[in-house]
């Protein structure tokens, strides 16, 4: 078992750096006015956690980290609170390497590295002592559905806080560490079998954000030389009007208990 006071961060920064750094991720990392408008969420909701947590918390970032330089995403957002930036790329992904930190090659990005490489299914952390654990954007590259939702409660200390984000529409990407899909349902159920219970879910983005998303990964599918014209008229014309719809019409006009969002987040809380 590790030394957890050997591991922990305490970032700090000012307010302006954290809104900066945030509209960075929006901007060149997540894209989140042309390609992955559903980021937004996870962006919105990792403000809105720090902000809820008490001062000096202890927040476990479960990320891959090493996609870009070893650095994590979210740990600078936790900025007054105790963090621990754990990297749970897999052994395959050394040789895909850091292929996304060009993305973070800004002067806006607050560099936070990563506490510790380790398996998410099994971290090797103290238990019960985290006040909140996120997994942003990374369940669903995970094999063992059972061990990962049962070493995120081990890691919680009574009334702590679970914290998902996860993508509902997804093309296979980091293959072969691709494995299935959640529905939010789905999601709440699997956490109260691990002793989460569900506060709060939210849906991001509808069929047009689907449909603008589906046309942003086809594009990257057509030759470079051949796809200039039609990059011109996708983020010039097309995606703007999804976007417009996506905003515009909200609900199944036809189906009342269906929704197409791109989307959830689900913030749990342990059991006492």
């Amino acid at each position: 078992m590790k030394n957890i006071d050997e591991l922990i961060q305490s970032p700090q920064f000012s307010s302006e750096a954290i809104e900066h750094h945030i509209d960075m991720l929006g901007e060149r990392v997540f894209q989140v006015k042309t390609k992955w408008p559903h980021f937004n969420l996870l962006l919105r909701d990792l403000r809105s956690l720090s902000e809820r947590l008490e001062e000096n918390s202890l927040v476990i970032s479960l990320e891959r980290g090493l996609l870009y330089g070893g650095s994590s995403l979210a740990a600078p957002v936790f900025s007054g609170h105790r963090v621990i930036a754990a990297d749970c790329s897999p052994a395959s992904a050394d040789d895909r390497g850091a292929y996304n930190e060009t993305m973070v090659d800004d002067a806006r990005f607050l560099s936070v590295p990563s506490s510790i490489r380790t398996n998410i299914e099994k971290t090797d952390l103290p238990g019960a002592k985290a006040d909140l654990v996120i997994v942003p954007n990374l369940v669903h590259h995970i094999a063992d559905q059972s061990a990962l939702f049962s070493e995120i409660s081990r890691l919680l200390k009574p009334g702590g806080l679970a914290y998902v984000f996860e993508p509902l529409v997804r093309e296979l990407h980091q293959s072969p560490d691709d494995f299935l899909r959640h529905t939010p349902y789905g999601l709440e159920n699997i956490l109260k079998k691990n002793g989460l219970h569900p506060l709060e879910t939210k849906t991001e983005g509808g069929p047009f954000s689907v449909i603008a998303y589906s046309w942003a990964q086809a594009l990257e599918y057509i030759p470079q030389e051949d796809r200039s014209e039609l990059n011109e008229w996708f983020y010039n014309e097309h995606f703007p009007q999804l976007m417009e719809w996506d905003t515009k019409y909200p609900n199944n006009q036809e189906r009342k208990f269906t929704s197409f969002p791109m989307a959830f987040s689900v913030l749990a809380q342990k059991k006492d």
